[in-house]
């Protein structure tokens, strides 16, 4: 069964060797990184997003990716790290005029230069075309070439004077090293703003805190509107309030008392029987003043019997 009748294999088709590894065409990526969004894949259009390790989105679906909450959601590597609207920058881009768009090359009869960009550095002029290293300020969104950058050093934005530090330039579309290295940043700055939040978070407690103390601690006492308090042997408080008071013609001055609540119930038994002795000599004082008014209208009534 075959090998027979004049055919003559050849050692390409018997012996298979390893698989060529396929190269991915380079203007394809960089079409694809620089003019396309990284997460819907949708042509990019403004307004423009990147996040904190230099991929572009458009603004709508970071929108879109932010809202879906619904479990069939499908997990996207591109924006797994984007968490809030806080975690992107809108960019701040600069057309650019040789930019025809792509209204000429709708019939297809046109040569369509991928080298063309719609967007230029504002300072040197490059394409951001892939071809040439782009960063961003985190600060401000404006959008710079590196090379511009480096040639003029500054610590204030070329384009709007925001000041920005070493720390707020993102690469636009890095290397790997690149990533590694934004990546770290941006996980050693959530970490801080953490941090930041937990400490503010404290103080306020503590603040809060410290202003209850100062109510509930008892100062020095003080009459105002005629009150006053009286700390009695039991160890309650008791606040006396004095009115004025007219009855007959004679002016007299009478006092309520008003007990404050206090922490212990009990009280000692000593001032109980105090209390009740005072009570017994009230009562005995009373009733022998009404016996003497008695025996004086007796002694009237008989005086009067006999004149």
């Amino acid at each position: 069964m075959g090998c027979d009748g004049g055919t003559i294999p050849k050692r390409h088709e018997l012996v298979k060797g390893p698989r060529k590894v396929e190269k991915v065409d380079k203007v394809a990526e960089l079409v694809a990184r620089w003019f396309y969004c990284a997460l819907s894949q949708e042509k990019l259009r403004r307004p423009i997003v990147a996040c904190e390790l230099g991929r572009l989105y458009n603004k709508d679906a970071i929108i879109e990716f932010l809202l879906d909450k619904s479990p069939d959601k499908t997990p996207m590597e591109s924006a797994s790290h984007i968490k809030s609207i806080k975690n992107v920058t809108e960019l701040n881009l600069v057309d650019n005029p040789a930019w025809s768009g792509d209204k000429e090359s709708i019939k297809g009869d046109k040569y369509d230069d991928l080298q063309s960009a719609r967007f230029i550095c504002p300072v040197v002029g490059l394409e951001m075309n892939g071809r040439h290293r782009f960063c961003f300020l985190r600060n401000c969104g404006c959008v710079f070439s590196e090379r511009a950058l480096k040639e003029i050093k500054s610590e204030v934005c070329h384009k709007c004077g925001v000041p920005f530090q070493e720390e707020d330039v993102i690469v636009l579309n890095g290397n790997k090293e690149d990533v590694e290295v934004l990546k770290k940043r941006m996980e050693d700055r959530r970490l801080k703003s953490k941090l930041e939040k937990k400490s503010k978070k404290c103080k306020s407690a503590g603040s809060a805190s410290q202003q209850e103390t100062t109510e509930d601690s008892p100062g020095p006492s003080k009459a105002t509107n005629g009150k006053d308090f009286i700390n009695s042997s039991s160890g309650e408080k008791r606040q006396i309030i004095f009115t004025k008071s007219s009855e007959n013609g004679n002016s007299s001055v009478s006092a309520k008392v008003n007990k404050a609540p206090s922490a212990t119930t009990k009280r000692p038994i000593a001032d109980s029987e105090e209390k009740s002795e005072a009570y017994k000599s009230i009562f005995t004082t009373h009733s022998s003043a009404k016996r003497s008014k008695e025996e004086c209208s007796n002694w009237v009534t008989h005086t009067a019997y006999y004149f």
